[in-house]
């Protein structure tokens, strides 16, 4: 469920047993919730239950498909899928029962045609990088972080050129922080290893983070959008929040109320985009590291901080060096948050309905207008939509792609939202107001 594994082979005998055959009432009943946990790969069962600590996505993202049909996560997140396969036979302990549907009835019959979808992006080529995108796109956070310097040492460190450079170094965090997201995903270059190589360079020693962290709470994301424990984006819920018309609703009557929800819109601004990064995950990426013993993702961060300490430092001495780190850090805080929000927060969030692939994307995320300046603004993830679909796609290759995820959307009733930055900007505050309300009025109700 996420990059590809290395568990040894199987011994092709230990394909000769004989076939067993299951119901989805007995895949169900393996969702975890006791020690057995099975997931079905194209009608194939297979118990995941000692296999999910040594799963190289982490234990998490495969457990949440436990107990359903994990075909179009399976395809959507692995980019050699035939190696995979090879590796799974130790896990095989049999297939759905011929009388069987190929997925569980929760999921909508749109699930084939989306499979066809996703076959002719393939034969399209949308699933190819053009590696010199990316390149130049390296390259001009390359030369951002060279002119941040370059103002400093050239114009002083008077407020004027210090305010500049820091407002340079927020964009070549956030650039390189989307850049980062592409190789994440696999979808730069054709085998997993170069693009593990390049993602621990550009997350670790241009941004200061760790790439086994990103992994861990990013795929999860993917694999359950918007769905309460099991989509670390939204744990922010019922803490910090009330998330979502259910939960909201839901927490409400259960009389929680670990904040003033009904004020969340306001507070938002205060704990929310100022604060994520420079007052958590700038402290919380080194305890994962150190905790989870990922020595390589430390010695990564620790070149970035070599590099930034000993640039800045004879410029700014150690006061001004603190002070705009810190500066930087709240600055792409904001520009981070905000993006990676709006396309969330304002969609349907609940618990895990196990719906289809199509319908728990869709429901979960929307898009923001397309635009040479919301295009570079956001990573690209203006398609979030198609990102989603196809998290492994080359980011290139979204507009291509919308127009046919567009015209399934319509021809199933599924809702397909794209609206105007600032719009999707508001809409974060909007539903936060509204959750909120929701929440003030169950809590209040007899």
């Amino acid at each position: 469920m996420a990059p590809d594994p290395v568990p040894t082979p199987v011994p092709a005998s230990a394909q000769l047993r004989q076939t067993r055959y299951f119901t989805w009432e007995e895949v169900a009943q393996r969702s975890g919730k006791e020690k057995e946990r099975w997931l079905v790969i194209d009608r194939k069962v297979y118990n995941i239950s000692d296999f999910i600590r040594r799963h190289p996505g982490g234990s998490r993202v495969i457990s949440h498909y436990a107990g359903q049909d994990a075909t179009d996560p399976f395809v959507a997140f692995h980019i050699n899928k035939s190696l995979v396969r090879k590796y799974m036979n130790s896990l095989l302990i049999g297939e759905l029962a011929p009388e069987q549907p190929s997925f569980e009835p929760t999921k909508n019959a749109l699930t084939n045609e989306f499979r066809e979808l996703r076959a002719t992006v393939e034969r399209m080529g949308l699933m190819k990088a053009n590696h010199l995108f990316f390149l130049a796109y390296l390259l001009h956070i390359l030369l951002l972080d060279v002119a941040a310097w370059l103002t400093l040492w050239i114009f002083g460190t008077s407020l004027v050129p210090f305010i500049l450079c820091a407002v340079l170094l927020s964009t070549v965090q956030a650039q390189a922080g989307w850049l980062q997201h592409d190789f994440g995903h696999l979808s730069v270059f054709g085998t997993s290893t170069w693009n593990h190589l390049v993602h621990h360079f550009v997350i670790g020693h241009l941004k200061g983070a760790p790439a086994s962290w990103w992994n861990h709470m990013h795929f999860q994301h993917h694999a359950k959008p918007n769905c309460f424990r099991k989509d670390p984006d939204i744990n922010m819920h019922p803490f910090f929040f009330a998330l979502g018309k259910v939960l909201s609703v839901e927490l409400g009557k259960e009389k929680k109320k670990h904040m003033p929800y009904n004020h969340q819109h306001k507070y938002f601004f205060l704990i929310g985009p100022p604060a994520l990064l420079p007052l958590y995950f700038q402290w919380y990426i080194f305890y994962f590291v150190i905790q989870r013993k990922k020595w390589v993702d430390l010695a990564w961060m620790l070149s970035f901080y070599v590099r930034v300490f000993f640039t800045y430092m004879p410029l700014l001495g150690l006061k001004g060096f603190l002070s705009l780190f810190f500066i930087v850090r709240f600055l792409e805080s904001n520009w981070f948050v905000w993006v990676t929000q709006m396309n969330h927060i304002p969609m349907h969030i609940d618990h895990d309905r196990n719906k289809d692939w199509v319908s728990t994307q869709l429901q979960a995320t929307c898009n923001v207008h397309q635009s040479a300046f919301n295009n570079w603004f956001s990573g690209h993830l203006n398609f979030q939509i198609e990102h989603h679909l196809f998290p492994s796609m080359p980011r290139h290759n979204y507009h291509k792609v919308a127009p046919l995820v567009q015209s399934l959307c319509a021809k199933y009733g599924i809702k397909y939202e794209s609206k105007p930055l600032l719009t999707a900007f508001a809409d974060i505050v909007y539903s936060l107001k509204e959750s909120g309300q929701l929440w003030l009025e169950a809590y209040l109700h007899q």
